[in-house]
């Protein structure tokens, strides 16, 4: 469900989660429709490569748990290639098509020297980078909001982007994200962090009681980035922010309307994409 905090669902958010669901089902199963257009999210914990239509429809998904990228900036670099190779050609035997080109991301925090990391590992690992874009903007693309702040929590970093009339007026990031939140679950269950990482993602259990000091240090580092501009809502985007009431633990804590969407996870990946 569409997590809020108060007034009515906009046909934007209804579009954008009527895009997860369907986004969702496409993990290594492509839909009938032809791909046209490739993404490769290059993220702390996984590495995902995504393809939607001629129409910006999602077609596919697949993902790999790579760490060879860390808070945006490649690592190792090997590893970060030998994915892609992976994915590249699980991809083209799932689909039947090769991929010559895809667009990839990074967080808006990241030095411009470190950015073009990204487009390296793509090209090592033969695809040619069509387009290299901050997440913020990926999740835009997806996202098309009139007005709001984007926030893309990785597991590094929470990104935010001010979206007034549909344009991103101003981008700014900061270090910590869901690894942090990895943390404080890891040390108060006393299991390793990527144990911690796997049980947040998958949901099956609320944490949100053990969680909340990490995700309300989160909308402290929301609301420095917002400063005193007039933002009415807050998106929440990002694999780092799949916790029982995050929208509403970050609402009550900023007093700002929050939302939260199903498969939050694959905003930023499959904007990539559309980018």
């Amino acid at each position: 469900m569409l997590a809020r905090v108060k007034s009515s669902v906009s046909a934007v958010n209804h579009e954008t989660t009527a895009f997860l669901e369907s986004a969702a089902a496409t993990f290594r199963a492509p839909s009938s429709e032809a791909p046209v257009s490739f993404g490769v999210d290059l993220g702390t914990a996984t590495i995902v490569l995504t393809a939607v239509d001629g129409a910006g429809r999602p077609v596919y998904w697949d993902s790999l748990p790579c760490q060879a990228v860390r808070d945006g900036v490649v690592v190792n670099f090997g590893d970060a290639v030998t994915a892609v190779k992976q994915l590249k050609s699980s991809a083209t035997t799932a689909m039947g098509v090769d991929i010559g080109a895809a667009a990839t991301a990074f967080p808006p925090g990241v030095p411009e020297a470190e950015a073009r990391a990204c487009r390296y590992v793509l090209e090592n690992a033969g695809i040619t980078c069509r387009q290299l874009v901050d997440e913020v903007s990926a999740a835009q693309a997806l996202l098309r909001l009139d007005n709001g702040a984007i926030v893309d929590v990785g597991g590094g970093s929470t990104g935010v982007g001010i979206v007034e009339n549909g344009t991103i007026i101003a981008l700014d990031d900061e270090p910590g994200g869901g690894h942090h939140l990895d943390l404080i679950l890891a040390g108060a269950l006393r299991i390793s962090t990527e144990d911690a990482e796997e049980r947040k993602r998958l949901g099956k259990e609320d944490y949100s009681h053990i969680l909340r000091p990490g995700v309300e240090r989160i909308a402290t580092s929301i609301l420095r980035q917002i400063r005193d501009r007039d933002v009415r809502s807050i998106h929440l985007v990002g694999g780092a922010v799949r916790v029982p009431h995050a929208a509403s633990i970050v609402a009550a804590f900023c007093g700002i309307e929050t939302w939260a969407y199903p498969h939050s996870e694959l905003v930023t990946p499959f904007g990539i994409a559309k980018s």
